[in-house]
């Protein structure tokens, strides 16, 4: 009786013609609570990247969702299907988590652009990076606007440019071992100066 009640609520036998606005928008809060679940599922690192693995999921979910709303597919089943997708989202996460090969296989790889302030253009035209894009990405990755700043340049798995800067040259200075003295021994000849203390 209670199930009948909520078929005849959401219209489940109803097709996307004859779905009245009520029964959609009764859908659309079912459909709602149901993503957040699915999205509790994968976490919230997949709606947070850009690689082709999650970014796959997104209109995936976005799309197969939609359908329930609508009517356009059975509900319970539209329901399932995003749950199944879901869980094997989750399942190849797992995988590529403790296999580097299952990683590199659904992830990729990130490609180094530029390395030592120079621009390596077969990364650039295997990638369909133009150097104002590679450019443009030092701007926004790092504040710089010159290659002779970088150290290295990557194009990271999730599609987004970062750049390694090069250490500043007073940075470079203070880390250079300096040779201490002792302050009577200036000027001294050798045979003369204080021997050292360890």
């Amino acid at each position: 009786m209670s199930f009948a009640w909520f078929s005849n609520l959401l219209e489940l036998h109803a097709g996307p013609h004859t779905i009245s606005t009520a029964a959609m928008c009764l859908r659309a809060v079912v459909v709602f609570f149901v993503a957040l679940g699915l999205l509790r599922v994968v976490g919230t690192r997949a709606f947070g990247s850009s690689t082709p693995f999650d970014v796959v999921l997104k209109i995936i979910l976005g799309a197969v969702l939609s359908r329930a709303v609508v009517a356009a597919s059975p509900f319970f089943g539209t329901l399932l299907a995003s749950a199944v997708f879901v869980v094997l989202h989750r399942l190849l996460a797992i995988a590529a988590y403790y296999s580097d090969f299952v990683g590199s296989l659904i992830k990729g790889e990130p490609t180094v652009l530029a390395q030592g302030g120079q621009l390596l253009k077969k990364q650039l035209s295997k990638t369909d990076i133009s150097e104002k894009d590679l450019h443009e990405g030092l701007r926004d990755a790092a504040n710089i606007d010159s290659l002779a700043e970088a150290d290295v340049v990557r194009l990271e798995r999730n599609g987004k440019i970062t750049v390694v800067k090069k250490p500043a040259p007073d940075k470079l200075a203070s880390a250079a071992p300096t040779l201490a003295t002792h302050p009577l021994s200036a000027g001294q000849p050798a045979e003369q100066r204080p021997a050292a203390f360890s």
